[in-house]
């Protein structure tokens, strides 16, 4: 199934994080570039014409991140927005940080 589609599951502290190779696999089904940092979380950039649309985004982020229960780090530079997705309770990353990257992928 297209990550897109699928939704986020809670995780816990036993869940493990995914190996190199399952990350590389995940990465492969983004569209966009995502930065992989140390197998524990990607990032990507994202550059508006202004500021108000970069909010915009932010605030469409955030209901989606609501929606699912996972909620990435977001970075604001007046037109510029960083979003970085880890699973906080496992140190590293999930499945969810990919259904997560590929719903916002679909908001540019």
């Amino acid at each position: 199934m297209e990550l897109s589609k699928k939704n986020c599951q809670a995780c816990d502290a036993k869940t493990p994080p995914l190996t190199p190779s399952e990350v590389s696999d995940f990465l492969k089904e983004l569209k966009l570039t995502w930065e992989l940092d140390n197998n524990r979380k990607i990032s990507a950039k994202f550059v508006f014409q202004d500021f108000k649309t970069a909010m915009k985004f932010v605030n469409k982020v955030a209901k989606i991140s609501e929606k699912q229960g996972h909620h990435p780090n977001i970075k604001i530079f007046y037109n510029k927005v960083i979003i970085e997705l880890t699973t906080h309770v496992i140190g590293g990353l999930s499945e969810n940080d990919f259904v997560l990257a590929s719903k916002i992928e679909l908001l540019v």
